[in-house]
Parts: structure tokens; C-alpha cells; sequence
């Protein structure tokens, strides 16, 4: 299945238009109309109608398996393209918002960075990419768990952080006082919907195990990245936030109640190339539990060189 082709058709589907896909592109509207052709001659099948432009049921099939694909031919040619590039002055990080904590920003050199605000899931797609050197993202996780990240490209990824979390609530909130809150208990609550600035609600959802789509209602969406916006919103009465302890800290009129059940901890991970060094030195050993590190691909020797590697020295030390 030639690539071109499959591009083509991807955009032709996601733009319902022909046309708008040879401007996209910079084909003629001619040259569009033979890739689809020529794709559909290709599988033997249909994937277009014509009027209206929509994918057929084959289509809608092709097109689930395109988007990784393609991916993965763009993460492949990012990564031999490594090989040949010259040692980089600067350092391009993509970041979830929550992975901003004081200690990585931190490890970040002084001149020469870029930071990146992306959503959780478009992190590793911009490290396997190449459109960043590194990635710092953060979830929640059981102690010592790994991140369940998207399987984009063969990555490494390290813990470089783990951290309690608290329930954010205004101070005269009924269980402002109590040590420690358990999840079950705040099913039924009016939570903010922040997928970008905080955990977002369908993790709750999965971690509580409760049937599909039952509880942690939305009361305000937040389309925002700014944690303490949200840890704000939470103080004003708007909802129930669930953020890492550090980033509640300095908030007025908020309290932080500790999570105590289920056991979980905020956590943070790098992610590089695959084949970047990823031994930790013996004092980020004892900063994470056993199995902090993994690798998620088959990694060969290569080590980051320049900023990638000072940054990531610095994260593990």
C-alpha cells in the first residue's frame, strides 16, 4: 500500500472534498482523483462515494488502521533521521501541563529551550515524530507502575517522579476537614471536567472500576492547560479536582485533601528516542520504587548527545 496514496485518502476523508484536499496537498484536483483511484484498484474495493465525498464501510475500516501508519512511516523516517542529523544547540520539549512541576522545570537548561504544552496523548507522538527531543509527560499510576501511554512508536521511557495526590475543594467544603478522602466516597460529587489541566475523569472512572460512564459528573468543562486556574475554579465551588499535591499549594481559599484509596500517585515520565541511554544513576534509584524505568521499544545503545542528554542527567540525578 503505497503511503502517498494512503495520505491522500485520509485527507480526502477527513476534509469531505476532493478539492479541498488538492489545496491541502498542493495537487491538482486531477492528481487526487487517480490516487484514490489507484488505492481503490489497489484493495479491490470502494472507499469513497462521490456525492456526497464519504468513506463506503471499507473505507471507515481503512481508515482506522491509516492514522497509525502513517504515524509509524513518520516516526520511522524521524528516527533514521537522527542518524544523520548534527548535534542539536538547543532542546525542543513537548510537556503535558502536569508534568510542570518545580523539579523538572528545574532540570531544564538555561538558554536554548522550547517548551511545548501538548495534550497527554500527543506527547510521544511529537518525541517519535521528531518534533521534539523529549517529552515529559504525567498520569496516574499505582506505585511503581508504569504510565499506559499510546503505542505510537519504540520509545523510552523513565520515572523520573512520583508524587501524592489531593483532592482540591473550597475550605468550607463538608470534608475539608478530613485527613484523607477515598475515591468511592466521591463518585457522586460534581467534579471539573479538565482533561488538560488536571487527571482527567474518564481515568477516574477507570481506576474506580464502576460500571461505564456511571459517576465523577462534569459540573464546569476547563479547556484550559493553567493548573492553578483550575485549582481556583475548585476553591470558587465549581467542582472537585484531583491534582498532584504540589500543584495545590498557594491556592486561595483551596484545601487539599490527600487521596488515601485507591493507592495511586501522580506520576511523571521522560520520554526519548528509543535507543537513548536509560540507566538512572544510583540517586534516582532511590528516589523511585523498583521498576521506575521501562522501556517501551526495542531500544539500541545510542545515547541523547548535547541538551537532550544534560537535560535528561539532570531529571535523574
Amino acid at each position: 500500500m503505497d503511503p502517498h496514496l494512503l495520505r491522500t485518502y485520509v485527507t480526502v476523508a477527513r476534509l469531505a472534498s476532493f478539492s479541498e484536499a488538492a489545496r491541502e496537498l498542493g495537487y491538482t484536483q486531477s492528481a487526487v482523483s487517480q490516487h484514490i483511484a489507484a488505492l481503490e484498484t489497489d484493495l479491490g474495493l470502494p472507499l469513497l462515494t462521490r456525492r456526497p465525498v464519504a468513506p463506503t464501510p471499507a473505507g471507515e475500516r481503512l481508515l482506522e488502521h491509516a492514522e497509525a501508519l502513517l504515524l509509524r512511516l513518520e516516526a520511522a523516517r524521524a528516527d533514521l533521521d537522527r542518524f544523520a542529523a548534527a548535534p542539536r544547540a538547543t532542546l525542543s520539549v513537548a510537556v503535558s501541563p502536569l508534568a510542570l512541576t518545580p523539579r523538572t522545570l528545574a532540570a531544564l537548561p538555561a538558554t536554548g529551550v522550547t517548551l511545548r504544552a501538548l495534550p497527554r496523548e500527543q506527547v510521544p507522538v511529537a518525541v517519535a515524530t521528531g518534533e521534539a527531543d523529549a517529552g515529559l509527560v504525567d498520569g496516574i499510576a499505582a506505585p511503581s507502575d508504569p504510565l499506559r501511554l499510546p503505542d505510537v512508536a519504540p520509545l523510552t521511557a523513565t520515572g523520573v517522579a512520583e508524587e501524592p495526590l489531593a483532592v482540591v475543594l473550597p475550605a468550607h467544603h463538608p470534608l475539608a476537614g478530613r485527613p484523607g478522602l477515598r475515591l468511592d466516597d466521591l463518585v457522586d460529587a460534581r467534579w471539573l471536567d479538565a482533561p488538560a489541566a488536571g487527571i482527567p475523569l474518564d481515568r477516574l472512572r477507570a481506576v474506580h472500576g464502576g460500571p461505564a460512564g456511571r459517576g465523577f459528573r462534569p459540573a464546569l468543562r476547563y479547556d484550559g492547560t493553567d493548573t492553578r486556574t483550575l485549582a481556583a475554579l475548585a476553591a470558587a465551588g465549581h467542582g472537585l479536582a484531583l491534582l498532584p499535591l504540589v500543584a495545590t499549594e498557594g491556592v486561595p481559599g483551596a484545601t487539599a485533601v490527600p487521596l488515601v484509596a485507591p493507592r495511586l500517585v501522580h506520576r511523571t515520565e521522560l520520554l526519548l528516542p528509543a535507543g537513548a541511554q536509560r540507566e538512572l544513576p544510583a540517586a534516582a534509584d532511590r528516589a523511585l520504587p523498583a521498576g521506575a524505568q521501562h522501556d517501551r521499544g526495542p531500544g539500541a545503545d545510542r545515547e541523547p548527545t548535547g541538551p537532550v542528554a544534560e537535560f535528561a542527567r539532570r531529571l535523574k540525578s
